[in-house]
């Protein structure tokens, strides 16, 4: 009689195979609600751009998106809780430019703000936008900058964390000036100042600047991109008004702890590509001064280690610390 072998184990294999191969766990992900870690407070900017996509996020995924807000440290701490997680993709960190400005303002951080994520996609990018008291006789960057070389020290600005005190470093280094710093623990405080001329300039996110100029209770002298800034297209670049080469983008963008699986990363990419262009989500950001900028992995990862050379560059030579 012919032995008759059992092909169960094969089975079993074959069925294994399947389930772990990348597109059943692209299937499979999400397993449970996500959460998205934001490093500030409700209501800045960080966290209302987290807010206003995990509602589109969490339908197209098919789980719930949390927002957990963990702010202190300019965003370290939330960074922190991040690098430390699962990389399952169930912790999502909505990261900022302040990520990798942090990476050296503090030098003693538990983690690698490159070797400890994964990078998912950019989401948005916005400039700052130079501004003046009307009291500064200065109405283009070409004059700010004449004006603090004729009066070394005189001339101040305002911000109201990381990423707007290093674009003034930055400027400061390129111009070969010294605008004296003058730290706010936000951004709302440090621009009521600049109204009420206690501080002489500020390079501010838009919506805090730009109701205010029409008014003429400030001075736009430039934005800090290459282009213009969508429905603000009189104000000039700094760079082709008085200090070529001169950019700064903020921005924010996904990422996960580090070592999570290819497949969990192309699924969150490719859903979160889709919510950032929906005709809803278009038309709400450039009031708040942003624009949609989406990347692959790859693209975001590259740009993130270009801002943190960049920046420890900026912060070796100013000298600045941690407000």
């Amino acid at each position: 009689m012919p032995q008759v072998r059992c092909k169960a184990p094969f089975v079993a294999l074959a069925f294994l195979a399947i389930l772990h191969s990348p597109i059943a766990l692209s299937q499979t992900y999400p397993a449970k609600p996500i959460r998205m870690v934001v490093g500030f407070a409700p209501g800045g900017s960080t966290d209302t751009i987290a807010r206003l996509i995990h509602t589109r996020l969490s339908e197209r995924l098919g789980q719930q998106v949390i927002i957990d807000n963990r702010p202190g440290a300019a965003g370290n701490i939330a960074a922190e809780q991040v690098a430390r997680a699962a990389p399952d993709g169930s912790t999502l960190y909505m990261a900022s430019m302040s990520h990798t400005i942090n990476a050296s303002l503090y030098p003693k951080l538990s983690f690698d703000a490159i070797k400890d994520f994964t990078p998912v996609t950019l989401v948005t990018s916005s400039p700052f936008v130079l501004v003046a008291h009307p009291s500064v006789p200065a109405r283009t960057t070409r004059d700010l900058i004449a004006l603090a070389k004729a009066k070394p020290g005189a001339l101040s600005f305002a911000s109201g964390g990381a990423s707007s005190h290093l674009a003034g470093e930055l400027f400061n280094s390129m111009a070969g000036v010294k605008l004296i710093h003058i730290p706010y623990k936000s951004s709302g405080p440090a621009a009521t100042d600049v109204l009420g001329g206690q501080v002489a300039t500020m390079f501010s996110a838009p919506p805090a600047v730009l109701p205010h100029l029409p008014t003429g209770k400030l001075r736009a002298l430039g934005v800090t991109s290459l282009k213009r800034l969508s429905g603000a297209s009189e104000i000039p670049t700094i760079a082709e008004s008085g200090l070529a080469g001169y950019e700064v983008n903020s921005w924010s963008g996904v990422i996960g702890p580090a070592g999570m699986r290819r497949e969990v990363i192309t699924r969150l990419h490719a859903e979160l590509t889709q919510v950032m262009k929906l005709p809803e989500i278009i038309r709400r950001l450039p009031p708040m001064g942003l624009e949609a900028s989406t990347t692959t992995p790859d693209q975001f990862a590259a740009r993130l280690r270009a801002e943190v050379a960049k920046w420890a560059k900026v912060v070796r030579e100013s000298g600045a610390r941690a407000d």
